[in-house]
């Protein structure tokens, strides 16, 4: 497969004031350039996600977006105001959650809860009820968070990150240790989030979770954004149109005078179109106006992960 894939102008992705808008940032630890040049806006009332393999840059990235790594290079607005400067009033806006969430062990949940409400004023007594239902935890609340297993914990603070109703909610590998009912969970509730108004960003390395949940992503690569857009478009990218007839070559002659289709392969006695251009029904009557009749013309449809293997040269984990 070969995938052509446009990386978008970040501006032109949105004509809205941006949620987040990230120009030039890099940073370096030591010899090791974590973050080189990385140029990101994310929209407002979207899914964003931050796909790239551990080592990637992706979660500097992220920490940098919330102040807690300051960039070599580079200025991070958020909400269209510089962050530098202006970081307690910006960030009071936002819910994250960065790692394992740490969290007072012999308190219960909706202690701990109550806890962090007392140093953020907020929703008070009805949030906190509100924000552990929605990540499940009503029946659990109870219970000392020393009890509470990995996925548990991080549903506790995936819950205190929403806990008073932020605009922009920050994930950082929001699924690690959970069960695939607690995953379900959590992936079922971001989009959820998104619908109230709400932007979220999805910082992952799971490409199946990125491919569900993401309106638009940012494909990490040592340090670099090698492709960002709407997912769906990138996926498309990546499409192809598979043509079978008898006489391969004429038909790989005929295709490569037309105007709007290139040859991009011949495998197993079919050739691959791209398919930002051709559409079935032209490719059919061109082949035919040169006596060619296709026995096949079928669209094949790639998933993220290929795009991703394509673009980075690596693989992913999935789940």
């Amino acid at each position: 497969m070969s995938v052509a894939v446009r990386t978008a102008d970040p501006v032109a992705l949105s004509t809205a004031t941006p949620v987040i808008e990230a120009r030039g940032l890099t940073k370096s630890f030591g010899e090791t350039h974590a973050v080189r040049g990385v140029d990101l806006v994310v929209e407002r009332g979207h899914v964003f996600g931050a796909l790239g393999p551990n080592g990637s840059g992706k979660s500097t990235t992220v920490r940098m977006l919330l102040g807690l790594v300051k960039p070599d290079a580079g200025d991070v607005r958020l909400f269209g105001e510089s962050l530098s400067g202006h970081a307690p009033r910006l960030l009071r806006r936002v819910g994250a959650v960065v790692e394992t969430p740490a969290f007072v062990p012999y308190l219960s949940g909706r202690d701990n809860l109550r806890m962090f409400e007392m140093y953020a004023p907020g929703p008070g007594e009805a949030g906190i009820q509100a924000a552990l239902e929605r990540v499940n935890l009503t029946e659990a609340a109870h219970r000392r968070f020393k009890t509470y297993s990995l996925g548990m914990k991080q549903r506790l603070g995936i819950a205190c990150a929403i806990l008073n109703n932020p605009e922009l909610i920050i994930l950082d590998e929001p699924t690690n240790g959970l069960d695939p009912q607690g995953t379900r969970e959590v992936r079922s509730l971001i989009p959820r989030l998104a619908a109230e108004g709400r932007t979220v960003v999805l910082c992952s390395h799971l490409l199946h979770e990125v491919e569900q949940v993401c309106d638009s992503v940012a494909i990490f690569q040592r340090g670099e954004i090698v492709a960002t857009g709407r997912t769906k478009d990138l996926i498309s990218a990546g499409s192809q149109l598979e043509i079978r007839v008898s006489d391969v070559a004429l038909a790989e002659s005929v295709l490569a005078e037309s105007k709007w289709a290139s040859v991009l392969s011949r495998r197993d006695g079919s050739i691959f179109l791209d398919r930002i251009d051709a559409e079935a029904a032209d490719v059919n009557r061109l082949l035919a106006e040169h006596g060619l009749y296709a026995s096949v013309i079928r669209p094949v449809r790639h998933s993220l992960e290929e795009v991703f293997f394509e673009l980075t040269g690596e693989a992913s984990s999935n789940a």
